[in-house]
């Protein structure tokens, strides 16, 4: 593991001493077949999965109409919900930046970073939107351009642009990154300033003292081991989505359920390689490799691409995004219900059951920069780079729709939407083999990423549990990501999603409220 899986500790807490947190998270722990096991938590969340599992395999179409209404009932009952954690964590993060408390640096005032910002932003963006840019980036500025939201009229060519490529903005940039930001800023500076377990109870201390040693702490670890395994079972869903959907393209591979199941199976065993190499040879270097490929399409688009065309477009897109971004968070009174519900709502609590596991993946490379650093390229510099993303994907498709009348993005499947936009362009096959190849390496970078928070977790918070637990989260993540993927589609795996982030959000939410404390006692030890 890297250096940054040893303990650090700055100031302690003014007016409580924390308990010796050795013995009282140590006695919770087994150790069988050299595994370091947090009992119950790594016994119950293994079990509910292995249990939904075997479920849906046995009974696939009981278990698909129940996730249907599964979803259904919780984007209709709760969109407000999730609306509101949304805009809160958004309010929330800038605020403490821009507050005192920002200049608070993770693991006390002498640490120092251990890894360079080019390093830090490469697993940033790996970990955090790599499969989902890749799949969506040209989809969602089409399909929201042509049917847009806020009620603004299809036939007005020039708002429906703006406000479609607002709408597919907003998904990926300042709510999804401020939503993260809050566990990784949590999860960071309790361990690294408290020295206290990278888990996810330890945000509770303030509120809560040592009872999140008990069965309240191991309830939010298991919420959060399930949020996490869900949500990536949804990333691995799509990944293997438009994968096979590339080799359909490519070389003609019928792009079935079996193809999909069998695409997770591979990927999965190549994370595997990675989860035994570890953080800095595994993840690092696989990020590297997502951020030069990732930025040599990017770069390659907007040269082969009308240039001006997509400048103008990543402009005027940064412009409307601030713009439509009042209307497009608030939730009350839109005469769009289905992109309301369909859309964000499924948005929301996607990134809510993500942030356990880009939390922690970003608190754990994170050691030795300050609250305002970490806030600003957490959510400031993702978001930039999405709206590039998006402005110039997105922009050359939309080009393509209304001055060329290429109608290919707008009639394909989802999957194939990538594609279908980079045929309009010069080496169509190279660039689209390419492109497989870098949703390959962002899935496999998701899922060692996934198996390191969960094994993390469920070893009650230690950074150096033994590698057969992160292979294990490795191989159940992507077992019932198949499972799910049979047994309903992806529908399922996004009900799952929905409802696991449900609670997920609430316990966010007391998460904000231990950390500001914790950094004002801090802020106060310090002066």
């Amino acid at each position: 593991m890297s250096d940054i899986d040893s303990t650090h500790t700055g100031s302690g807490p003014t007016d409580q001493d924390i308990p010796d947190i050795g013995h009282e998270i140590g006695e919770h722990n087994i150790r069988v077949f050299n595994l370091d096991i947090h009992n119950p938590v790594f016994i119950v969340s293994a079990a509910l999965v292995v249990a939904l599992v075997i479920g849906t395999l046995l009974f696939p179409q009981q278990a698909a109409t129940v996730f249907a209404d599964l979803r259904a009932w919780t984007t209709e009952t709760f969109d407000w919900f999730f609306f509101i954690a949304a805009d809160l964590f958004v309010v929330f993060c800038l605020g403490v930046a821009l507050s005192p408390l920002g200049t608070i640096r993770l693991g006390g005032q002498g640490a120092a970073p251990h890894y360079g910002y080019s390093a830090w932003l490469a697993m940033l963006f790996a970990a955090g939107v790599g499969i989902g840019l890749m799949f969506f980036g040209v989809l969602e500025p089409v399909t929201h351009t042509l049917t847009p939201p806020l009620g603004v009229d299809p036939a007005d060519t020039d708002a429906a642009r703006a406000a479609g490529m607002s709408a597919a903005i907003l998904h990926w940039g300042l709510h999804a990154w401020a939503i993260y930001a809050v566990a990784g800023l949590s999860l960071a500076f309790f361990c690294f300033n408290r020295g206290m377990p990278l888990t996810m109870r330890s945000g509770f201390f303030p509120l809560i003292g040592r009872s999140v040693w008990g069965p309240f702490g191991h309830v939010v670890d298991i919420v959060a081991v399930l949020a996490t395994l869900f949500g990536l079972a949804v990333s691995l869903g799509f990944g293997s989505e438009q994968i096979a959907g590339g080799l359909q393209y490519l070389f003609g591979v019928p792009a079935t359920t079996g193809t999909k199941a069998v695409l997770i199976m591979v990927i999965i065993g190549i994370a595997l390689a990675s989860v035994i190499a570890g953080l800095d040879k595994g993840v690092k270097r696989l990020s590297w490799i997502n951020m030069t490929l990732a930025g040599l399409l990017w770069l390659f688009v907007l040269i082969a691409g009308p240039t001006l065309v997509i400048l103008a477009t990543i402009g005027q897109s940064a412009v409307d995004y601030v713009y439509y971004l009042p209307g497009l968070s608030n939730w009350v009174g839109r005469p769009d219900l289905a992109f309301v519900r369909d859309w964000s709502t499924f948005y929301w609590a996607w990134w809510i059951a993500w942030a356990p596991f880009v939390g922690m993946f970003i608190a754990r490379i994170s050691y030795g920069r300050t609250v305002r650093e970490f806030i600003t390229w957490v959510l400031i510099v993702p978001t930039v780079i999405g709206i590039l993303w998006m402005a110039t994907f997105g922009g050359i498709a939309l080009d393509q729709y209304f001055s060329d009348g290429y109608r290919g993005v707008a009639d394909s499947v989802p999957e194939l939407a990538l594609f279908k936009m980079l045929e309009q362009l010069p080496m169509t096959g190279l660039v689209s083999a390419i492109s497989v190849f870098l949703i390959t390496i962002f899935f496999v970078t998701s899922a060692d990423s996934g198996s390191l928070v969960m094994d993390t977790i469920t070893a009650g918070g230690k950074m150096d549990a033994p590698v057969q637990q992160r292979a294990f989260w490795c191989v159940l993540a992507g077992t019932a990501a198949m499972a799910l993927m049979l047994g309903g589609g992806m529908a399922s795996l996004q009900a799952l999603t929905l409802a696991v982030g449900l609670p997920f959000a609430a316990v966010l939410m007391c998460m904000c409220v231990g950390l500001i404390k914790g950094l004002r006692e801090e802020l106060a030890n310090q002066d």
